[in-house]
């Protein structure tokens, strides 16, 4: 049978479990009734199928999960910097904060950032550029010090 001639079906489903038995991972989707696809529905318990999925983000658009996960750890690595009292002085010799303490550095970051939140990161490239840019000055002025 040609490629060109196979039927696929296309649904919408929502991750509900995931465990691991003897055999491998068992997956479980839930899909609501009008989503589910007649011929899976009439196919046999143990029908075996090549599967594509794709992780739909908030706006109902293909997710790129790599820049996913690059958002989380801009995330952790800017929570990190503000937890640093090395960054607290190093910000403080600079004379962008007044006090070096985490309160300071974490809003003196925020405005730097131009985020309201940490969790912006997860989706402004710009934001993450910027704590790129201060994350290798720290660095630098941390191998000085």
């Amino acid at each position: 049978m040609s490629p060109s001639s196979v039927k696929t079906m296309q649904f919408e489903c929502v991750k509900v479990a995931l465990k691991q038995d003897k055999t491998g991972y068992v997956l479980t989707l839930c899909m609501h009734p009008d989503e589910i696809p007649m011929e899976l529905m009439r196919d046999f318990v143990g029908a075996r199928y090549q599967t594509v999925m794709v992780r739909l983000d908030q706006q109902e658009r293909p997710m790129d999960r790599e820049n996913e996960f690059a958002g989380e750890q801009a995330v952790r690595s800017a929570g990190m910097l503000c937890h640093d009292p090395k960054f607290w002085e190093f910000l403080n010799q600079d004379n962008q904060i007044l006090e070096a303490n985490e309160k300071e550095a974490t809003s003196w970051l925020r405005e730097y950032l131009g985020i309201p939140s940490r969790a912006d990161l997860k989706t402004n490239l710009e934001a993450r550029s910027r704590l790129e840019s201060i994350k290798r000055d720290y660095n630098k002025w941390n191998q000085k010090n």
